[in-house]
């Protein structure tokens, strides 16, 4: 009996075998056919990953190219930012220098006063051409923003922190204060002198 048992595993390992076998050629079938399709995605996902690559390369390339022209338009910008500014600022030097030169011929004061109205008007104009206006407070209310105040003057005519008088006008360049106006500030008159 012991050797039917050696033969009955024998016999068994064929039976199991067989099935098996055609189990094995169907897994390596499909392992071929598998093979080719796992193949076929990693050169598929290769070739995806090596254009998303050249991508990212030309994007960086563009991003590069843009930022140099960017930096180079703002160095323009401060370098020729006041160009316009300073071809019409050279009208009014031309005016002053004219004014100038007739004064030297002989004094007329009269067309002395009138060449400085015009050229302070051609200023004005050209001021308010490029954002700058002034600021002129007389008579309003103070404002530590746009006003610098110098004195503090006893009023009764006029409220307390009322701009009484304006020794230099402020300017400003659209939003932004360039200069406060100097200014005297009114306060209550000081009721104990009485």
């Amino acid at each position: 009996m012991p050797e039917q048992a050696a033969d009955q595993p024998e016999t068994n390992k064929p039976s199991q075998s067989t099935p098996p076998m055609e189990s094995e050629e169907i897994t390596k079938g499909e392992g071929r056919d598998s093979g080719n399709g796992f193949r076929q995605e990693l050169e598929s996902a290769r070739q995806k990953a090596e254009d998303n690559w050249q991508l990212f390369l030309r994007t960086k390339a563009e991003l590069e190219n843009l930022r140099k022209r960017t930096q180079r338009d703002v160095e323009n910008a401060h370098k020729y930012g006041l160009e316009r500014m300073a071809s019409e600022l050279l009208a009014v030097r031309d005016s002053m220098e004219l004014g100038l030169n007739t004064t030297q011929e002989g004094v007329d004061l009269a067309g002395l006063k009138e060449g400085f109205t015009l050229t302070l008007k051609m200023l004005t104009q050209l001021m308010q051409k490029f954002g700058i206006t002034e600021i002129n407070p007389e008579n309003e209310k103070f404002d530590p923003m746009l006003h610098q105040a110098i004195t503090l003057q006893e009023s009764d005519k006029l409220d307390p922190n009322t701009v009484i008088s304006v020794l230099q006008k402020g300017y400003r360049l659209q939003d932004r204060l360039l200069r406060p106006a100097l200014v005297t500030v009114a306060k209550a008159p000081n009721k104990s002198a009485g």
